[in-house]
């Protein structure tokens, strides 16, 4: 795309159409808050986290481990380590989406859990 002086107008407008549109996201149709969460479960091959978005924790961890949650989570226990509230399901999204791509931070908390941070060998 060239950036030229003509098409900088544009470009503008388009910024503040998406402003627009995104200053009027809907929140929750029930007005219920959202969660974000980080699921941690023990396998053979190692700690597995699971990042998802939800109104209802405790309704969402219960369908997790009884396998009607999502597909890549079925068949295991899951536990939870980490919630964080939203003020909206797009806020929600929005971080879902920040957290799934933060790998240290779920390896962090996935070793938190199990209490291998901070064990030292002698």
């Amino acid at each position: 795309f060239d950036y030229t002086y003509s098409s900088y107008p544009l470009i503008i407008k388009r910024t503040a159409m998406l402003q627009e549109r995104n200053s009027n996201a809907k929140t929750d149709e029930t007005g219920t808050p959202c969660y974000v969460y980080v699921l941690g479960s023990e396998e053979a091959k190692g700690p597995r986290t699971y990042v998802g978005w939800t109104t209802d924790l405790e309704r969402r961890l219960i369908a997790h481990n009884s396998g009607r949650g999502a597909r890549s989570t079925r068949g295991r226990q899951w536990r939870l380590l980490y919630a964080e509230r939203c003020e909206s399901k797009s806020a929600a999204l929005s971080r879902e989406w920040r957290l799934k791509r933060d790998r240290g931070f779920r390896k962090l908390l996935s070793m938190l859990s199990t209490g291998a941070a901070g064990t030292t060998s002698s």
